[in-house]
């Protein structure tokens, strides 16, 4: 008999509670559909590709222009459990931010297992520092999805930052250290206990913890538990279930300006 190794899950259970693309009867076809949307996305608009914030080869970035001059900036940081996907397949995303008068910046960084953890995590706040004279005071929401908002809950406190939209997060990592998730990751007890949001909840920006209403129960748990913390410490922080989106349909909603997710940031904080 298999034997439980976290909140009463075997390893197997755990690997399948952490599969977002294991409930999807076609994976592969969503995400030709979500990269054929960001290719149209990017032939529409003024944008400017692969700006180098670092000199490693994937420390890049994507700007497009909303055509508005000091527009304030919305940086997007793609998921893909740190170890798959590029920012071209979710630009698509960037239509609901520019329409609501954002210039957007997507977020590229180094992967598992080229990069550990902890480089992933100093990636985004070197990308942080490199915008922060670039956008000249203007405001700065960081934004990521799955890996991606454990990115940018990890940086809610860089001085850049007015506030943090964190997508169906990661925020406490031991149990990706637990399953097959790690096999590239390769995550230690320390690096856990030192890149999981949870554990340190400062002084930062208001957050907003979107997650899909539909997703699977561990990611729904992550979020809740993670917004709950930062209330518990005195954080502004708000918690959206976003109704009729499971894992992936939450992207669509932040692709739509009148969407609940941009819909809920625009009142964060008043």
């Amino acid at each position: 008999m298999a034997t439980a190794i976290y909140r009463g899950m075997t390893r197997q259970d755990l690997d399948t509670a952490y599969s977002n693309t294991g409930r999807l009867a076609d994976f592969p076809g969503l995400m030709r559909d979500f990269r054929a949307r960001s290719a149209a996305l990017y032939a529409e608009h003024d944008c400017r590709r692969d700006l180098h914030y670092g000199p490693g080869a994937r420390q890049t970035y994507d700007w497009l222009s909303c055509g508005r001059p000091d527009a304030p900036a919305f940086v997007f940081i793609h998921g893909g459990y740190w170890q798959s996907c590029v920012k071209e397949d979710f630009a698509f995303c960037a239509a609901g931010p520019m329409a609501r008068g954002h210039d957007v910046i997507l977020a590229e960084y180094t992967l598992a297992p080229e990069a550990s953890m902890t480089q992933i995590v100093a990636e985004i706040g070197r990308l942080l520092d490199h915008l922060a004279p670039r956008i000249a005071g203007r405001p700065l929401c960081l934004a990521g999805h799955s890996a991606g908002g454990h990115l940018a809950a990890m940086h809610r406190g860089h001085p850049a930052v007015g506030s943090v939209l964190a997508i169906s997060g990661l925020f406490d990592l031991e149990p990706i250290g637990l399953g097959a998730l790690n096999d590239k990751l390769q995550l230690t007890p320390a690096e856990i206990a030192a890149c999981s949001p949870q554990r340190h909840i400062a002084a930062g920006a208001p957050t907003l913890v979107a997650v899909g209403a539909g997703e699977l129960p561990e990611l729904m748990r992550q979020s809740d538990d993670y917004a709950a913390a930062c209330r518990r410490a005195g954080q502004p922080a708000a918690l959206l279930h976003v109704a009729g989106c499971d894992h992936f349909q939450v992207l669509d909603d932040l692709a739509d300006p009148a969407g609940a997710q941009l819909t809920a940031l625009a009142r964060l904080g008043r």
